[in-house]
């Protein structure tokens, strides 16, 4: 009996000894969320009285070496305390003209985190309740519109060799959009798990590409098309120049087919025509190339995925490349000599390359077209007197808009009225965001446009253009015709470091019902989605479908 309890004793202590020890990714992570709490909430740190990634880098060895979750908290604690007393001033009321948007809040790990004792809880929970109030050292808002950007921080690039330099890059990007980012709470994978999986791969990487590779990586899980990851060439790096296939396109049913032609001399030197289908690029299939972007590229939605999939893979910095073309029910391959054919020096390929395109024009059967990608403001006057007696207007916003919005919308709409609201970050509380007044369109015009209101819109259709479309819907008489959007409106925050440029929709954008548009875009009322066969005829089968439309109503 003696020896079973002691068996049980231990068995006990063991198991209150394993549930006490912690990972060096959990204790990371945890770490990565007490440092950005402190940066936006602590009054000295969120003041600018300490250098805070000075203290992270000295804190994160003492970090490394501790292996139990009182040793872990104690040392957090400390860390705290040594910041100096915070002034009780809680609590801290909201004003009453404020709402707020709190999907994105969530500070309930500050309770929960099983790495954290109750001192250390019960410390956060006060800083959040007495949290700093004044201008924050390291962030701003953008005068007018209150999208987030950076000031005050450290852009330089980490030592590769050393772990904490590494993580401290890590950590103060994954912050950002914690705190700062008005659509985090519509990623696809959760936030927290995405640091808890970039974290190895961060502290792995053993050089300039291979650690701007997991930045990559980070940038890529917060599902948003206005997101790009633009790598500077690391210094020891022979600079090439950028080429490019010498057309656009675009992957229907795993092929990627030619759309336009931009340089005709180079593409006629290798028999490409609009409907050439590409199967291959150096080997690869369309699916293994769609499949291989995945944890590369940031898109809102599978439309523009696909679309950033295609840019990518048309433009390199090889000097060869070995193209698999599908025509005539056959296979060829071709190893093409791609240029940077939109270099000014090249003016020889261009020439011809592109047909010139009307700003507008009218249609068979007393119709209007708007091109909405290079109509500017100048030209709204003379687009009002030609179409202004049509039976329907075309606007073609499968391109970007040239802020023609509110010209055209006085033209459109018989009254003002709301089109879009938004949700902006409050610096006074962050991770809280709240509701703007929001945009309202066109005037009391008892003049206005009598006919129908066609947009054409597809992936290509982004930001301004959806924001465009959205206004346009208010005229009450608009029909939306074509596919998925790119799904990524509101303006754009600039994050522009040493070694990468990257971007965020800085502001969350909604119908006035508060009907999202971030990743789902605006949604057609009549879909249309180009076909192989359909380019390869030289149709344009979204505009044939408006024409039907305004023909008959169905």
């Amino acid at each position: 009996m003696q020896r079973i309890t002691l068996l049980v004793l231990v068995l006990f202590s063991q198991s209150i000894f394993s549930a006490s020890k912690i990972t060096d990714t959990e204790k990371l992570a945890a770490t990565c969320k007490v440092w950005g709490f402190l940066k936006y909430y602590h009054p000295k740190v969120a003041g600018g009285e300490v250098n805070w990634d000075n203290q992270l880098l000295e804190k994160l060895p003492l970090i490394e070496k501790v292996q139990t979750k009182e040793d872990f908290s104690l040392i957090l604690e400390n860390w705290i305390d040594n910041l100096g007393p915070i002034k009780e001033i809680g609590p801290i009321a909201a004003p009453k003209e404020v709402k707020y948007f709190d999907k994105n809040f969530d500070l309930s790990w500050i309770n929960s985190n099983k790495l954290f004792s109750k001192k250390l809880s019960k410390k956060l929970k006060f800083i959040e309740e007495n949290r700093f109030q004044g201008e924050q050292f390291y962030v701003y808002t953008g005068e007018g519109v209150g999208n987030i950007l950076l000031q005050n921080e450290s852009f330089e690039h980490p030592d590769f060799s050393d772990k904490s330099s590494k993580l401290r890059m890590v950590f103060m990007y994954w912050n950002l959009i914690e705190y700062f980012f008005p659509n985090k709470y519509l990623m696809d994978q959760k936030w927290d798990i995405t640091l808890e999986k970039i974290i190895p791969l961060a502290i792995q990487s053993q050089n300039y590409d291979d650690f701007y590779l997991s930045m990559r990586k980070l940038v890529s899980r917060i599902n948003d098309s206005h997101t790009e990851f633009y790598l500077y060439p690391s210094p020891s790096a022979v600079r090439k120049e950028k080429l490019f296939f010498p057309a656009k396109g675009k992957i229907i049913e795993e092929k990627l087919v030619v759309t336009e032609i931009l340089a005709d001399s180079l593409a006629q030197a290798d028999d490409i025509e609009i409907g050439t289908i590409i199967t291959k690029i150096n080997d690869k299939t369309i699916k293994e190339i769609i499949a291989e972007n995945r944890e590369l590229i940031c898109a809102s939605n599978e439309s523009s995925y696909l679309d950033k999939v295609v840019e990518k893979n048309l433009s390199g910095y090889s000097d060869t490349v070995k193209i698999e073309f599908f025509k005539d029910n056959k296979y060829s391959t071709k190893t093409m000599t791609w240029f940077n054919y939109h270099d000014s020096h090249r003016n020889e390929f261009k020439k011809g390359a592109r047909k010139k395109k009307e700003k507008f024009r009218l249609l068979e059967d007393n119709i209007g077209y708007v091109d909405m990608g290079i109509i500017k403001i100048r030209n709204i006057p003379d687009m009002v007197e030609a179409l202004k007696n049509t039976k329907a207007i075309v606007f073609d916003m499968r391109n970007y808009p040239n802020g023609t919005f509110e010209e055209i919308s006085k033209f459109l709409n018989p009254h003002e009225k709301k089109f879009a609201i938004y949700t902006i970050p409050d610096l006074s509380y962050p991770g809280r965001f709240r509701w703007t007044s929001g945009s309202d369109a066109g005037f009391e015009n008892k003049d206005n446009y009598k006919g129908k209101v066609i947009m054409l819109l597809n992936e290509k259709t982004q930001s301004q253009a959806e924001w465009t479309a959205m206004c346009f819907q208010t005229s009450g008489n608009a029909t939306i015709i074509g596919s998925q959007t790119a799904g990524a409106d509101g303006n754009v925050s600039i994050f522009d470091f040493k070694g990468f440029n990257t971007q965020i929709s800085g502001i969350g954008v909604f119908y006035p019902d508060q009907t999202e548009t971030q990743r789902i875009g605006i949604v057609p009322d009549i879909e249309v989605k180009p076909t192989i066969k359909g380019i390869q005829e030289g149709k344009d089968e979204v505009l044939d479908r408006a024409l039907l439309f305004i023909e008959t109503g169905k």
